[in-house]
């Protein structure tokens, strides 16, 4: 299998190529090169998608294209120099593309945002979908991943958790109450392009794990972690009135999404199963990224998450609860 994979220097696209290799494909990378190298046994061709002669050094067909981008200035002009030379063709997309958040175990049926604006994420992936759709027809896939986790993971969204229940002290966290976590780990995704190209698979995929309780999610990550300390739930308006912010980067509580897009983490996950997709069991998942975490340094500055300050002086501010379940709930 000759697979050519447009990025592939960065946190998934790695995990993609280890997979890829792993099945015996003869893999090419087409990037800058800005985020590092790429996995052994792989080509590296350090290019400027945007500049002139992009492609020109990519001779012959391709059995694989995996696309990692959502920029129109990169998706449009990568079919226009290779989708008549590939067999099959997967876009990485996202669940973002969604336009509702309030359906639980909506499908890839559901409404998607119209895409008006390009600089903002759902709208660059919906209309990287509508391009590669046109070009490539039948030979298409589109996976749409909901969160993506595991070690390494550059967000730290998911990995403040575990990190923070490493820690002693009492641990905020918002009311988990009609709230979920819903992820897919790097690995798992990755395994997943690699095989769905090499069958074949087309048409559109939510590559999505299974849905959990946000209060059985805490629950997880503060015994693996060996946490015993008291959760203390504060309120969504008590936590918005002293600007901690929702899902990610600084001041926020990651996860954490208002009510009204609990749904965001409660797609269906059917579709995924059904094109030979798994997702291995939370705590496996946790288990890891809180060795990696531990490995990395749980105090160290994140892109998402409340300091230890931060997180005191919401604590000491009040309107706060502790939870009435035990500690490690």
């Amino acid at each position: 299998m000759r697979a050519l994979v447009l990025g592939g220097t960065g946190w998934l696209g790695r995990a993609i190529v280890r997979d890829l290799l792993g099945a015996g494909a003869v893999v090419t990378c087409l990037a800058r090169g800005e985020s590092g190298g790429v996995p052994d046994g792989a080509e590296l061709i350090r290019v400027d998608r945007r500049g002139p002669g992009a492609y020109e050094a990519l001779g012959g067909d391709w059995d694989e294209v995996i696309e990692l981008s959502c920029e129109v200035d990169l998706v449009e002009p990568a079919l226009d120099a290779l989708a008549h030379r590939a067999a099959h063709w997967t876009l990485v997309s996202s669940v973002s593309v969604y336009a509702r958040n309030d359906e639980p175990d909506a499908d890839e049926s559901a409404l998607l945002v119209e895409p008006t604006d390009l600089t903002e994420y759902a709208d660059a992936k919906v209309a990287a979908e509508r391009s590669s759709a046109a070009r490539l027809g039948s030979r298409l896939l589109i996976g749409r991943p909901g969160l993506i986790v595991g070690p390494g993971d550059p967000s730290d969204r998911f990995g403040y958790w575990p990190a923070r229940f490493s820690r002693s002290g009492p641990a905020l966290v918002p009311t988990a109450s009609g709230r979920f976590v819903q992820v897919i780990d790097v690995d798992d995704l990755a395994a997943w392009i690699g095989q769905a190209g090499r069958a074949g698979h087309t048409g559109v995929v939510n590559a999505v794990g299974e849905a959990h309780p946000m209060r059985d999610f805490f629950r997880s990550a503060a015994d693996i972690a060996g946490f015993d300390d008291d959760l203390v739930e504060v309120d969504d308006d008590a936590l918005l009135a002293q600007d901690v912010r929702y899902w990610a980067g600084p001041r926020s509580l990651p996860l954490w999404l208002p009510h009204s897009d609990a749904a965001f983490a409660q797609r269906s996950a059917r579709a995924f199963q059904e094109a030979g997709g798994v997702a291995r069991p939370l705590d496996e998942t946790l288990a890891d990224v809180l060795d990696d975490e531990r490995s990395r340094g749980v105090s160290r500055p994140r892109r998402s998450g409340l300091t230890e300050s931060e997180e005191r002086a919401v604590l000491h501010q009040g309107g706060s609860e502790r939870s009435p379940e035990p500690p490690s709930w």
